[in-house]
């Protein structure tokens, strides 16, 4: 049975007022949860690497990929207001600090390293997934037990150590144009079906420093197609 089968079933049970309120609940929910469409035309492909790039800028010129994301929640109005980035644990897909993870840290074969995956969810969309690897050490015990047992973003739970961040590298997953079109390469013509891109757009590799330079977290992070969850820009016509 489709959700929408499912969905309708509720509603004729539920009866009356409650019907319709959940049936206005459930088309909330589902439109909220529905990417955006954007038209796919030379000119929305050009908007699209455009806010890519802004985003991908700002990611780099901030520490705390967390608090640059509340920033994109709120401004492009990705959730209620007042939303704050959370992280959403993923379980039981624990990945070891390798050599050149212990590396990055600065840490010798014995020190503990903590590993956190989550996913940085805006209301109900997934904005990122990450991968971070961190020694509890370096942080404060109240840091560490938000940590382990809470949903608390990363940046969220460290922000009072004023941290800094060493970007070790910035991938562009996508890109809405061929390379070579702002010298000429042929554009893609207009779809009548709407701009899809891919799940990840972008991929950062990043180390965390305390203020006196001691790394204390390495993060793979990748940055989803929820990003662009909002209508397409309208330019001013000429």
């Amino acid at each position: 049975m489709s959700f929408r089968s499912s969905s309708l079933l509720r509603i004729l049970a539920l009866g009356g007022s409650a019907a319709i309120a959940f049936g206005i609940q459930t088309a909330a929910a589902q439109e909220m949860s529905s990417p955006a469409r954007w038209p796919d035309t030379p000119t929305s492909r050009l908007e699209a690497l455009a806010i890519l790039e802004t985003l991908n800028a700002d990611l780099l010129s901030n520490a705390s990929a967390t608090l640059t994301l509340d920033r994109w929640c709120a401004a492009h109005k990705l959730a209620p207001e007042g939303s704050k980035i959370v992280a959403q644990r993923v379980l039981g897909q624990d990945k070891p600090a390798d050599a050149p993870i212990r590396e990055l840290l600065a840490v010798g074969p014995d020190e503990p390293i903590a590993y956190r995956r989550v996913r940085l969810a805006c209301g109900d969309r997934i904005l990122s997934e990450a991968d971070n690897w961190y020694v509890p050490s370096r942080l404060t015990a109240e840091m560490n037990k938000a940590l382990n047992t809470s949903d608390i973003a990363f940046g969220r739970a460290v922000q009072a150590l004023h941290f800094t961040r060493t970007n070790l590298s910035a991938k562009l997953l996508w890109s809405p144009l061929p390379e070579g079109w702002e010298t000429g390469a042929e554009l893609p013509a207009s779809g009548t079906a709407p701009l899809v891109p891919p799940p990840f757009l972008l991929e950062h590799h990043a180390v965390l420093k305390l203020p006196n330079g001691t790394p204390f977290s390495a993060l793979v992070e990748s940055y989803t197609s929820r990003v662009f969850d909002f209508p397409a820009p309208h330019l001013p016509s000429q």
